[in-house]
Order: structure tokens, then C-alpha cells, then sequence
């Protein structure tokens, strides 16, 4: 591996396995030796997860779509200036559930905010610090709810798990249209498949794209 390292991020709807398989590749990671840091968005550092809080319990809800994309990028600027670009400038992995993605899925195209606005936002707050490689894990809307709402058991759904069933089957389209727009930082995984398989061809990719014959 160069010096530099490598932005990793998972994306996806409700319930597709994001968090299982960013946990999954960090620790085959370090497995290896090499420094890999598992974290999400919003959140990441105590400013993002306190605005992840706001978030997620609906604060944020009765905004406009654009203000709500403004908070999510005020936590996504302190999360890179704090964690992941200290972390890629030392050489370590990082393996983020979510980032520029979900704001363009949830906030711009069901938000209906222009794509010149995203485009504006992603760029103040991203600047060039974009993911190497990004796993779309794709699945029916209705199954990712109701892995879901196993999880969550008796919690209260949160602000977005709590969107109608139209929402979640747009916001599936949005992300494989991202997909396709972008189809070399991008890969689609079914996510309908088992924890391993999908792991397994996760790794598989990373390795080829990444680690040589350092695997």
C-alpha cells in the first residue's frame, strides 16, 4: 500500500447491512497489521454524533430539506477534519457507513434539492477528500425495513426509518442511480445475501484494488 490510505465507505437504505460489513472489513484490516478505523456519519467525533442526535430524533425534520443538508455537511466537515484526513494522511484505512452519498440520496434527490446546491454543498464540505471505493449495498426497501425493525425491537424508529414506504423504495433508486453514474469509485452488492458472502466479495475487491500482494 502507498503511503497515503484508502476512504472506504458503505451506502445504502435502511436495514442493507451498512454497519455489519464496515465492521467486518476493518477487522480483516488489522488482521492484516494495517491501522483500519471503523466509523459512520453523521457522526464519527462528539460534534458530529451530537448533531447525528439532533438528527436522527427529528430536530431537523420540520427545516427545509436544504437546511437539514447543511447540518448533516456541518457534521460531515468536523468528522474529516478530526478523524478521516488526520487518519488517511498516516497511511490507515478508513471504513465510514455513509457519507457524501446519503446526502445526495436522502437530502437531493428526495428532497428535491437542486443538483447544483448538492453539488455546491458536497463541495465546501467534501472538497477532495472523496471515497476510493464505495459499496452500494442494494436491497427491496420492504426487506431493509423489516431488518430494521428487528434491530431496533421495541426503540422508536428514527427520523428517517419512520419515512413511508414511498420514501425508502426512492431512495433505493436514488443510490443505484448514483451507482450508475459513478461506476468506477461505485460497486453494487446484492444485499439480500448472507453476512459472509457479501463480506467475502467485499474483501475480495479490496484486496485486489488495494493490497497486492501485501494479502
Amino acid at each position: 500500500m502507498s503511503e497515503a490510505g484508502r476512504f472506504i465507505t458503505f451506502e445504502g437504505g435502511e436495514g442493507a447491512g451498512k454497519s455489519t460489513q464496515v465492521t467486518r472489513l476493518a477487522d480483516r484490516l488489522r488482521s492484516l497489521g494495517l491501522e483500519a478505523i471503523a466509523t459512520r456519519e453523521p457522526g464519527g467525533t462528539p460534534n458530529a454524533e451530537a448533531l447525528r442526535g439532533l438528527l436522527l430524533n427529528g430536530f431537523a425534520e420540520p427545516l427545509a430539506p436544504a437546511s437539514e443538508a447543511m447540518i448533516f455537511s456541518a457534521a460531515r466537515i468536523d468528522h474529516l477534519e478530526k478523524l478521516v484526513r488526520p487518519a488517511l494522511a498516516r497511511g490507515a484505512f478508513v471504513v465510514c457507513d455513509r457519507f457524501a452519498d446519503s446526502t445526495r440520496a436522502y437530502q437531493g434527490a428526495l428532497g428535491h434539492i437542486s443538483g447544483d446546491f448538492i453539488d455546491t454543498l458536497e463541495r465546501l464540505a467534501v472538497g477532495e477528500t472523496m471515497p476510493d471505493l464505495t459499496f452500494m449495498l442494494d436491497l427491496p426497501a420492504e426487506d431493509g425495513l423489516s431488518r430494521a425493525n428487528l434491530r431496533r425491537g421495541a426503540n422508536r424508529a428514527d427520523r428517517f426509518e419512520s419515512e413511508a414506504i414511498g420514501f425508502h423504495r426512492g431512495l433505493r433508486d436514488s443510490f443505484l442511480k448514483i451507482a450508475a453514474a459513478q461506476p468506477q469509485r461505485c460497486v453494487v452488492m446484492d444485499g439480500a445475501r448472507t453476512v459472509d458472502e457479501i463480506a467475502d466479495d467485499v474483501w475480495r475487491l479490496v484486496e485486489r484494488r488495494f493490497l497486492g500482494a501485501a494479502a
